[in-house]
């Protein structure tokens, strides 16, 4: 992988700072390319190789993304991610393995990672979903992290879900599905709106894997709260 070297405008425009990123990525001639490539893009990059000391890195510092392997010597990606979460800290995670399988990418999403890469992946496809991944943050900024719909009360800061009180618990795909319908509820929002901003433009996959995860939020919320609108979307009903 050869990420391009030209120079480009700071990530985030000239009037405003960097974006930081920390690389947490034990194979350091992957990790090095990718920082020499990412800051040709205008972002600030610190890189690590140790589970440990990425995880110390991202508790102690300021990051607007970190992307972590699984794979890590010290700590694995798993145990980093849940005890970033676990701190409470909400910084974008974005997770690298050599692993691939369902089973996987349901373990790295569950622990709170909210993307998902496996190599060999292209540096285009990379630079995407950091891309996706700053700007789905960004959107977020200053608006009130707790959102009340009837009896559904959502906070996208703890990234915890109640219903009539009692909370619900969803994966973290789940929970980012039902708040790009939250965050618009009234409004029909379209699958490929969905997929833009939950897995991003540069998902290859099945388009309808968002019907599975619309269908996993009904069975755990109530089957009348997200209603299909027939070749247009999904609309968020208030709930009642």
């Amino acid at each position: 992988m050869r990420p391009p070297v030209a120079p480009h405008h700071p990530a985030g425009g000239p009037s405003r700072r960097p974006s930081r990123l920390l690389i947490v990525e034990d194979e350091k001639r992957l990790a090095l390319s990718l920082a020499r490539g990412l800051t040709a893009e205008g972002y600030a990059v610190d890189v690590v190789h140790d589970g440990r000391e990425g995880l110390h890195r991202a508790t102690e510092g300021t990051y607007d993304l970190v992307i972590l392997d699984i794979m890590l010597p010290g700590l694995n990606g798993y145990r980093v991610c849940a005890a970033l979460r676990a701190a409470g800290h909400d910084v974008p995670i974005l997770m690298l393995t050599a692993k691939d399988g369902e089973y996987d990418e349901a373990e790295g999403l569950d622990t709170g990672a909210d993307d998902y890469l496996t190599k060999p992946f292209s540096y285009v496809v990379l630079v995407a979903r950091v891309k996706a991944l700053l700007r789905r943050r960004g959107q977020g900024a200053g608006a009130s992290p707790v959102h009340v719909l009837g009896d559904l009360r959502m906070d996208t800061a703890a990234r915890r879900v109640f219903l009539a009180g009692d909370e619900v618990t969803l994966t973290a795909k789940e929970f980012s599905v039902l708040e790009q319908l939250v965050l618009r509820a009234g409004e029909v929002v379209s699958k490929p709106e969905i997929l833009e901003h939950v897995w991003d433009f540069a998902y290859e996959g099945d388009p309808n894997i968002v019907e599975v995860y619309v269908s996993a939020l009904r069975r755990k919320l109530r089957a009348g709260l997200i209603r299909t609108v027939r070749g247009a979307g999904y609309r968020l009903e208030t709930a009642r």
